[in-house]
């Protein structure tokens, strides 16, 4: 943890710019040291003992040897953490209490992404209910959930980094509860795909925002492993689903897939209100402003993180745009969300139409012959790939993390992207494609499609997490606002790749159907070694655009 950063009362304090970030510096906008001119440095403040030539130029960096001019003394009327172990600073915070609060994250993940594929067995028994017959209607049943999840973070992301992270997660999930069970009642076709736009959009808070809880709280070193935990939700939410619906569908009927839903998101509701605390650090130093502001009668306190210059209504405006200005103005995150949006992309589109390969349909025929409950276990081997991939990749992103720090090296985000990570991650795309695609084909025993699905679930979920890790590495302060951005297009190519699948099936074939999207994976393999390379320099083309306005 940071023990500098805290001794502004010193008038021997110097600040020097560093050209790496360590474990003393890892998030230190929450700190009240961000450097706003700089994507990844931060401000460190040393004592007159500490000073003198500081190593510069290297890989790119800027050379900062020249020593500035001492600080001056801080506004008192300025309100920053109480010392370098502030109980309130969700970086002083025990390990213990951090896992707590990603813990309850990782439950919510879970929950929501069940509402996005749980019914999916249900399919041709909700078609014969409301007299539909159309198979773009089949399709997009599933997918419009998918689509709430891509319109969801556009407003979440921005308002989490102006009202905070925790009423956003508690609003969420009454929201969520409210369209679960609207969509239980449901009489129509129409009604029920309205409920379920609504409550992606709901439900798309913890997958938006979990990313910036999570660097609000965690250091450098341990953020790959709390982005695993996190991840397990939003991958193995939809995989998992259909194995319970299936028979519960079977049982009971499709409604009670929501209402099931809607008991589960009641009780992690409670839970969330008494447990999950805050985590965004502007936030916490405004509410601590406020409560002075009242103690002491003096109007004048305010936070250190706030800007009096900017209107709340500019604040508003800025923020909601944010997350577009990120997708569509700086490039790193433009190319890198279309890697992830294709492959997740490529996922739902197998998800969309599992129900009808394996399951007899008046589309494809009697495919594999199983059963609504059977057909639901489909979807096993994808949560087993993931659940592979979240070990391995997380585990071996912060290894190289740890070790690049422990060596005294500067840390670059671009060692996320490792190529004997990404490379291998990227390779069993296509390889999973092309195995699972050509087995149905030739109608191979079940059991060799369903471990070409393992092998792309491993392959989709290093992709995922490297792109995700290293983004979140790059812009560290506005976390919400680029899973925002990755989360809208992902989630639109997710919910409207699939709508082209039975057309594509059944005019390639499943065999060259699955090699046609193998090719496409496959053409994106070389993406983040390019980013390896030359990322540091890309990121050198475009500022994000929160630092725009100061560089």
């Amino acid at each position: 943890m940071p023990s500098t950063t805290e001794r502004t009362g010193s008038r021997d304090a110097m600040i020097e710019m560093e050209p790496k970030m360590n474990n003393s510096s890892t998030l230190d906008l929450e700190k009240g040291t961000y450097d706003p001119n700089s994507d990844f440095e931060a401000a460190t403040i040393v004592p007159e003992s500490e000073r003198g030539t500081t190593s510069g130029g290297k890989d790119g960096l800027p050379n900062t040897t020249e020593v500035q001019e001492p600080q001056e003394p801080q506004d008192p009327n300025i309100v920053d953490w109480d010392g370098p172990n502030d109980p309130e600073n969700p970086m002083s915070w025990t390990m213990k209490k951090r896992w707590l609060n990603i813990s309850i994250l990782s439950i919510l993940t879970i929950i929501t992404p069940l509402g996005s594929s749980m019914f999916a067995p249900g399919i041709p028994r909700i078609l014969v209910e409301f007299n539909e017959t159309s198979s773009t209607t089949a399709t997009f049943i599933l997918s419009i959930y998918i689509l709430g999840f891509a319109f969801g973070p556009l407003f979440v992301a921005p308002l989490s980094e102006i009202y905070g992270r925790s009423p956003l997660y508690n609003c969420g999930n009454i929201l969520f509860l409210i369209f679960s069970i609207c969509t239980a009642l449901s009489n129509s076709i129409g009604m029920m795909m309205a409920f379920r736009f609504l409550m992606g959009v709901a439900g798309s808070v913890p997958i938006t925002i979990g990313s910036g809880s999570i660097a609000d709280m965690m250091p450098i070193e341990f953020r790959g492993r709390a982005m695993a935990a996190w991840a397990i939700g939003p991958l193995l939410g939809p995989c998992i689903g259909p194995v319970a619906g299936g028979y519960l569908i079977g049982a009971l009927g499709w409604r009670w897939v929501y209402w099931l839903i809607a008991i589960l998101t009641g009780v992690i509701a409670v839970l969330t209100y008494f447990t999950l605390q805050e985590t965004y650090a502007p936030v916490i130093l405004e509410r601590k402003a406020a409560r002075m502001r009242k103690q002491t009668g003096n109007q004048e306190l305010r936070s250190k993180l706030s800007d009096a210059s900017i209107s709340p209504a500019e604040k508003i405006k800025t923020a909601i745009l944010q997350p577009l200005n990120f997708l569509f103005r700086v490039p790193i995150v433009t190319l890198m969300a279309g890697y992830v949006a294709i492959t997740y992309g490529i996922l739902y589109l197998l998800f969309s139409t599992f129900s009808m390969v394996f399951a007899p349909s008046p589309i494809f025929g009697e495919g594999y012959g199983f059963g609504e409950g059977e057909v639901g276990l489909v979807f096993i081997p994808s949560a087993i790939g993931m659940a592979i991939g979240i070990v391995v990749f997380g585990a071996m992103s912060d290894r190289l993390v740890a070790q690049k720090l422990a060596g005294g090296g500067p840390h670059r985000p671009e060692i996320r992207l490792t190529p004997f990570m990404t490379l291998p991650a990227g390779l069993t795309l296509p390889a999973g494609l092309f195995i699972y695609g050509w087995t149905i084909e030739y109608k191979v025993h079940w059991i060799v499609p369903m471990i070409g699905v393992v092998i792309f679930g491993f392959g989709l979920m290093g992709v995922m997490m490297s792109v995700q890790n290293y983004l979140l590495d790059v812009y560290p302060q506005k976390a919400a606002s680029v899973t925002a951005a990755l989360a809208v297009l992902r989630s639109l190519v997710g919910a409207l790749l699939p709508l082209a699948a039975v057309d594509m099936y059944l005019d390639l074939g499943f065999g060259w159907g699955n090699s046609l999207l193998a090719f496409l994976a496959l053409a994106l393999v070389p993406m983040p070694l390019l980013f390896f390379m030359f990322g540091e320099r890309i990121r050198g083309v475009k500022k994000a655009p929160a630092e725009e306005g100061s560089a």
